[in-house]
Order: C-alpha cells, then sequence, then structure tokens
C-alpha cells in the first residue's frame, strides 16, 4: 500500500488525479480536512509522510511546498511549472526516451509536462534528436484547448448563466508570445530558438489539439508525408499511450475532443510531400495533466505505468 498525498486537490487537475486514484486498492489517499488543507503545518507533516505528493498549486505555492519537504526519501510529482526547466528535476514526458523512463523511474523530483508542451514536444523533439531539422528550425505552433485548461475561474467564466458573448468565439491568446509553456517547450526539445506560438481557447470543455507546419525545403532529412509517418511510428514504438495514425485512419476533420477521458495521444502527419502538418491530439485533462501525473507516479513505484489509465 503506497502513501499519497494530493496537494491542491481542490483544483481542476488535483480532483482528477484523485478521481483516477480514489478507486485502487493499493494506494492510501492522505487527506486532509477542509479547515487545514491551507494550514502550513499540517500540510508539511502530510508532505513528509507521503512516498509520493502531488503539487497542484500555483508555482509560488509548488516552491513553498518542495521546501517543506525534509524526509530524504518523499517524492515528489509537481503539476505546476514552477519546476519543468530546473535541471535538477526530471522532465515527465517518459516516452521521449528509455533513458528519460529510468530517469523517472528514479528519480525524487519529477516535472509533470504542461498540456501544449505535451502535445508540441512529443512532435518536435524526434524530429531535432533524429536529425531531422536542426535545432533552429523556425517553428510555428498552433492549438486548440478546451475551456477546462483555463481553471476554475475560467471554467466558471465559460459555464456562466451571464457570460459574455466573446466567449461564444474561439479565442487567440497569449499575443505577446509570453506563454508560459514556451521554456519548457524550447528546453524539452533541444531547440536554439523559441517557436512562435499561438494558443486558442474555445467553446468546449476538454481536449486539445496542436499543430505545426513543416516544409520539406527546410528539413535535413527530406522526408515526404509517408517517410515522416513511418518515423514517427518507429520513435513511438510500443508506447502505451502514443500512436501514430495510419494514413487511412485520418479523418477529413479532426476534432480535438475525439479522446477525451483518456491518457493517450494520437499522432497524425498530414499534407503533401512538400508541406506537411504534424498534429497531435489529446485531452488537456489526461495526457496533459492528470493522467500524465499517474503515469509518472506508476513508474516512479515500479508498477505497470497504465494502472488505472485508459
Amino acid at each position: 500500500m503506497y502513501n499519497i498525498f494530493i496537494d491542491g486537490k481542490e483544483g481542476t487537475t488535483g480532483l482528477q488525479i484523485y478521481d483516477r486514484l480514489s478507486a485502487r486498492n493499493d494506494i492510501k489517499l492522505i487527506l486532509l480536512p477542509e479547515e487545514l488543507r491551507k494550514d502550513t503545518e499540517a500540510r508539511r507533516e502530510c508532505l513528509n509522510k507521503a512516498d509520493i505528493s502531488f503539487l497542484c498549486l500555483p508555482d509560488a505555492a509548488a516552491v513553498e511546498a518542495v521546501s517543506l519537504v525534509s524526509n530524504p526519501d518523499a517524492r515528489i510529482i509537481d503539476a505546476s511549472t514552477a519546476h519543468r526547466t530546473d535541471p535538477g528535476w526530471v522532465y515527465g514526458l517518459p516516452e521521449l526516451s528509455s533513458e528519460r523512463r529510468a530517469a523517472i523511474a528514479s528519480s525524487k523530483r519529477v516535472a509533470n509536462p504542461g498540456c501544449y508542451a505535451t502535445g508540441f514536444i512529443t512532435l518536435v523533439a524526434p524530429l531535432v534528436k533524429g536529425g531531422v531539422v536542426v535545432p533552429d528550425y523556425p517553428f510555428v505552433c498552433h492549438a486548440l484547448s478546451g475551456y477546462s485548461g483555463a481553471g476554475k475561474k475560467g471554467i466558471a467564466q465559460y459555464e456562466g448563466a451571464d457570460r459574455d458573448i466573446e466567449l461564444d468565439s474561439p479565442r487567440h491568446y497569449a499575443l505577446g508570445q509570453k506563454h508560459k509553456h514556451i521554456p519548457e517547450m524550447v528546453r524539452g526539445c533541444g531547440l536554439l530558438s523559441a517557436p512562435v506560438f499561438s494558443p486558442i481557447i474555445c467553446d468546449y470543455y476538454a481536449g486539445m489539439c496542436v499543430c505545426v507546419p513543416i516544409h520539406r525545403s527546410l528539413l535535413t532529412k527530406k522526408y515526404g508525408c509517408k517517410a515522416m509517418r513511418e518515423y514517427f511510428a518507429e520513435y513511438y514504438d510500443r508506447q502505451n499511450f502514443i500512436k501514430v495514425m495510419a494514413e487511412e485512419d485520418t479523418p477529413a476533420y479532426l476534432p480535438a475532443n475525439k479522446i477525451v477521458g483518456s491518457n493517450k495521444l494520437e499522432i497524425y502527419v498530414c499534407g503533401n510531400d512538400e508541406q506537411m502538418t504534424l498534429f497531435s491530439v489529446f485531452d488537456n485533462l489526461g495526457k496533459g495533466a492528470s493522467g500524465a501525473a499517474v503515469q509518472n507516479m506508476n513508474i516512479m513505484l515500479g508498477l505497470d505505468e497504465a494502472t488505472s489509465l485508459i
């Protein structure tokens, strides 16, 4: 039986992790009564008692939570942005390599990836690692997300009875190229410059589609669609949660919410041999947040990574 603590259980990610773990018979959830959930000493006790703690907190609060840990055996999975580019933490995207998976398994400090970053890195990191592109390739990335990615305040705004009519339309944001996921996108792929990133929040609850256009003329290895698809299929061969879709499985319309409720991520290679578009489709609350966190916990505990995940 493993003792697990969720610091910040009332947030969107924390609640999803709680739901994923509460039915398991190998997990004992350490719970704080409502009146103590922000009490520093009560949290300190839980963080040091747990085998693994999830930090589902704002960045500053996550940093504070780590400072409360004195037990050398206590392990942390941080779902905030605070430690994603910290060299002392392992970035929790195990599908990137067998070395990354082993590092997660042995680490005491794992930074859970951001949702947009997960979609971008799963598309771009293999290209850089395999020498298909140079690290200073001028990447552009567009991404659609359901409004659950905006957190509790954003959800309340979208689901309010008197909401603004502008919420009926998809909305571009982070227009100044300052989105908090960009640093981990750069570091996670080994890029020399940041992509031009255009995130779009939409009027549906959950699901994400990340899109990266590719020009064959700028590739180091002049792959067309078929070769590119085969490259990704080999790279992610035998992964539980990442699937490279065949050409015949590519729909005429690609919805961002097609695999909501799962921890899966689907990759599509579309277009023609001169101009391709790479897509990653997944649940921003699943592989983009709570599902990935539980997957990392399973790996850290030496369990089958797919335990309690679909």
